[in-house]
């Protein structure tokens, strides 16, 4: 199994000199195992880049989940190449919107309406096929198994554990810890506490035996502080619940914006002397490098 990183920025993409080492596109990764097309986690900027390089080998078969539909994490959707191309098959995946009670396809669709973008979805040549998922509920692409966790964000979000011939990894998507709303003071607060570690719980559990951790972790330890209820993770978390789990390495994504490639380095090179040897390999993801799993 491979991954490859296509976009690791957070919120909103950010090119230019200041970002080139660590990279500027949002929230796109890619994940190969045996002769299938690709899984693909969120459609970030990033995919833009990945659908040229499959457009250089078609047809396409490529399975895409979307652990949510803020406009960081499918924005880049309507760039990808092979949804224009006549004998491609796009299968996708993900959440649905039970504000405007909205499946998956209507939100997307949404996107591409003519008054934001000049080809509608209906307009486009590739075969596409859209499944709005529950929690557990696993999908096949060629020999990769998809699974959905439903994880702490501000909207409906899943994170994705991809398994394949004894490996696996778990995207976290965009996930923050679980906290208690109540006061310790006030009458909700234990009940409430008692929810909240049980799903910590299910989550420690469900990634046991993972090979690869990719978890947002947007803040230091210094600025999550400020930022509790935004989303978003400390790094430090990140490194916690990976050991909690027994996850020996793990790439930190979702990079914080306006944190250049020099601060970045120095973020990264604090996190390793202070956490580095608890037991687990930390790195910072980056963009259009790929690792074996």
């Amino acid at each position: 199994m491979q991954l490859t990183f296509w976009g690791v920025r957070g919120s909103i993409a950010v090119p230019g000199p200041d970002t080139v080492l660590f990279g500027g596109n949002t929230t796109c990764l890619e994940i190969r195992c045996g002769e299938s097309g690709p899984v693909v986690l969120d459609a970030g900027t990033g995919i833009r880049g990945l659908g040229l390089a499959l457009a250089r080998s078609m047809p396409v078969d490529c399975a895409l989940f979307l652990s949510h539909t803020h406009w960081d994490h499918i924005q880049g959707l309507p760039f990808f190449t092979p949804l224009f191309v006549p004998g491609n098959t796009l299968s996708i995946h993900g959440t649905f919107d039970p504000v405007a009670m909205k499946d998956l396809r209507s939100v997307l669709d949404a996107q591409m309406d003519y008054a934001y973008f000049p080809v509608r979805s209906a307009e486009l040549k590739a075969e596409i096929r859209c499944e709005s998922l529950a929690e557990g509920q696993s999908v096949t692409h060629g020999e990769a198994r998809i699974t959905p966790f439903l994880v702490n964000h501000t909207v409906i979000t899943f994170g994705y554990k991809v398994q394949c011939r004894g490996k696996s990894v778990f995207f976290t998507g965009d996930h923050e810890q679980w906290t208690n709303i109540y006061e310790h003071d006030e009458p909700y607060f234990d009940e409430f506490q008692t929810i909240i570690e049980e799903k910590q719980a299910e989550l420690v559990d469900f990634l046991r035996g993972v090979d690869v951790l990719v978890a947002d972790g947007q803040y230091t330890r210094e600025e999550y502080p400020a930022k509790a209820g935004w989303g978003h993770s400390s790094m430090d978390l990140c490194v916690d619940l990976a050991l909690s789990a027994g996850i020996e390495r793990l790439y930190i994504t979702h990079h914080e914006p306006t944190r250049g490639d020099e601060a970045m380095s120095a973020v990264l090179d604090e996190l390793r002397d202070r956490r580095g040897g608890a037991g687990v390999d930390i790195d910072l993801a980056r963009e259009g490098v790929t690792v074996d799993v």
